[in-house]
C-alpha cells in the first residue's frame, strides 16, 4: 500500500482510451462529471485508482489484466455483448461511481500510498509518503461499498491499499504502522499462511491443495498491519507469517466480505498484497509499452526491471507467486466476467 518501484498510473493502456477492433474498451474518469453513461448491453467492469497519481505499474496491471480477460472472453462467445473498463482517480480527483453499481460487473480497487487513513496524510509524515490529500472521497468510496454489499450481482476486489480500506470500513480490522522490531515495510516475496477456513472454503481450498498446505507466497509492499477487531462481519481467510513454518502472524492479510450467490467464489474479497502484478515477462512487456508511449524515463524502467529480477530471484518463488495470484485475482475475475457474458447472451437470446 504505497509507491514502490512495481507501481505506475498509464494515460492509457495497450488497447488504448478508444478501445480497439475485439469490442473491447478503455475510459479514464479524472473528476466527478466525467462519468460516461451506462452502454444498454455493454458490460463494465470498474478499477478505483488509489495512487492519488503517484507513477506505479499496479494499476496498468490491472487494466491490462481485465482487458485481456474481456477480450480472451469474447473470443470464446460468439456474439458476446462489448466490455469496457472505466478508471477512477479516486484520491487526487475525488472520482467515485456514482450512478447504480449495477452496472459493473466487477469493481477492483488499487493499491497505493501512503496511511489507510485520509486524514493522517499530511505529506510531512514519513508514513504518508508524500502524500497530502482532501479526504472527502472517503465517504462516497464507503457509500459505494455499502451499494456493492446490497447488490449480489455485483463483485469486488480490494488490494493492498484497497483492501485497507474495505478493512475499516467494514470494523474487521485496524491499522497499525509496523514496528521496527517486525522490519518496517514489508517489501518483496513472503509467506502468508491461510487458515482452516480458506482450507475449507469453495474457491480459496484449491490455493491450499496446490500448495500441498497453508503456506503461500505474496508480493508485498506495505507500511501497515491489519490487525482483527473482532468486529464486523468477514471471513478471515490468511494471516501473515511470523517467519517459522505453518505458524502465522497478527495481521490478517486475506479477509472475504461476501459470497457470491452460487456459494463456491468470493463476491467482495481483499488481499494485503499485489497479485496483479504477474510474472517478470508481463511486466517487463508493460514496461516497454509505458516507454514506447513515452511516459516514462529509461532510467525509470530500468530501475524498474532490476527490481522485477530481484523479486522472482529463484523459479520456485515466481510459480509461487503465480498460483497465489491466480487463485486471488486473476482465476475470481475471469470467472466472474465469463460468467457474466454467457448471461447476458442468454437474456439476448430470450428476447
Amino acid at each position: 500500500m504505497d509507491t514502490d518501484s512495481f507501481e505506475l498510473t498509464p494515460k492509457s493502456t495497450t488497447a488504448g482510451p478508444g478501445g480497439d477492433d475485439t469490442g473491447v474498451s478503455y475510459v479514464r474518469v479524472s473528476r466527478p462529471g466525467d462519468e460516461p453513461p451506462p452502454v444498454p448491453g455493454m458490460l463494465e467492469a470498474a478499477v478505483l485508482d488509489m495512487h492519488h497519481g503517484f507513477l506505479n505499474l499496479g494499476h496498468e496491471s490491472i487494466v491490462d489484466t481485465l482487458l485481456r480477460i474481456g477480450r480472451e472472453e469474447r473470443l470464446n462467445h460468439t456474439d458476446s455483448p462489448k466490455f469496457r473498463v472505466v478508471s477512477y482517480d479516486v484520491r487526487r480527483g475525488m472520482a467515485v461511481p456514482a450512478g447504480p453499481v449495477s452496472r459493473f460487473t466487477i469493481v477492483v480497487g488499487t493499491g497505493g500510498p501512503g496511511a489507510l487513513d485520509p486524514r493522517l496524510n499530511d505529506g510531512k509524515a514519513s508514513f504518508s509518503q508524500g502524500v497530502a490529500e482532501d479526504a472527502a472521497w472517503e465517504a462516497p468510496l464507503f457509500h459505494l461499498f455499502d451499494r456493492v454489499i446490497a447488490d449480489e450481482k455485483v463483485h469486488l476486489l480490494g488490494i493492498c491499499h484497497s483492501y485497507g480500506l474495505l478493512a475499516r470500513w467494514s470494523g474487521a480490522a485496524e491499522a497499525v504502522l509496523r514496528p521496527e522490531e517486525k522490519g518496517g515495510k514489508s517489501m518483496g516475496a513472503v509467506q502468508n499462511v491461510l487458515t482452516a477456513a480458506a482450507k475449507h472454503h469453495p474457491w480459496f481450498s484449491g490455493l491450499y491443495r496446490v500448495r500441498k498446505g497453508p503456506v503461500i507466497k505474496v508480493l508485498d509492499s506495505r507500511l501497515f498491519d491489519l490487525i482483527p477487531t473482532g468486529r464486523g462481519e468477514a471471513n478471515v481467510l490468511a494471516y501473515e507469517s511470523n517467519g517459522r513454518p505453518d505458524s502465522p502472524g497478527e495481521a490478517v492479510t486475506m479477509l472475504e466480505f461476501a459470497r457470491d450467490p452460487d456459494g463456491f467464489g468470493p463476491r467482495v474479497w481483499g488481499v494485503n498484497h499485489h497479485p496483479e502484478i504477474g510474472d517478470r515477462g508481463q511486466q517487463r512487456a508493460r514496461l516497454r509499452n509505458l516507454a514506447e508511449r513515452g511516459e516514462v524515463s529509461a532510467q525509470w524502467v530500468e530501475e524498474r526491471a532490476k527490481a522485477l529480477d530481484a523479486w522472482n530471484a529463484s523459479i520456485a518463488t515466481e510459480r509461487g507467486l503465480q498460483w497465489t495470484s491466480s487463485f486471488t485475482f486473476e482465476g475470481p475475475i475471469r470467472r466472474i466476467i465469463a460468467r457474466a457474458m454467457l448471461e447476458a447472451l442468454r437474456l439476448r437470446n430470450r428476447s
